[in-house]
């Protein structure tokens, strides 16, 4: 990719099964995590077990379980429980990536899109996840 390209991202939530089940509006890339959650608002309407990374420090939506990876402390270091909890989060969260992945195999996802034409960027995003959700169905 050359130099001084945008970058893009958004919100994913799927299953363990790499479904994805919501995908929000797509952010320049410096935006943070938690700032496009807060934006969002994302909402749960039943009790929900959230597997998230530390860039959603400070996120806790209603009606979610939220599974963190626990920071280390300055000065001192995590505890052995603490340490195979985050492994045990990490276990688990890399489903997610790996649904987030499924979506990025497509060449219109992973390089620089030119269209100025209103949310096209958002568009390539939803068919790309329908895509993906269309090929663990009927693989």
């Amino acid at each position: 990719m050359a130099k001084k390209n945008h970058t893009i991202k958004n919100l994913i939530v799927s299953d363990l099964n790499n479904n994805i089940l919501y995908i929000s509006q797509t952010w320049e890339g410096k935006m943070h995590d938690k700032m496009m959650c807060d934006i969002e608002e994302l909402k749960f309407s039943k009790k929900v077990r959230l597997w998230l990374d530390s860039g959603f420090e400070g996120f806790n939506p209603e009606n979610a379980e939220i599974n963190r990876p626990k920071k280390k402390p300055k000065g001192r270091e995590l505890t052995d429980i603490e340490k195979k909890s985050n492994q045990q989060i990490s276990s688990t969260r890399v489903k997610v990536e790996h649904a987030i992945g499924n979506c990025k195999v497509f060449r219109i996802v992973k390089e620089e899109i030119r269209s100025y034409i209103d949310d096209f960027r958002d568009l390539v995003m939803v068919l790309a996840c329908a895509l993906s959700n269309f090929k663990l169905k009927y693989q």
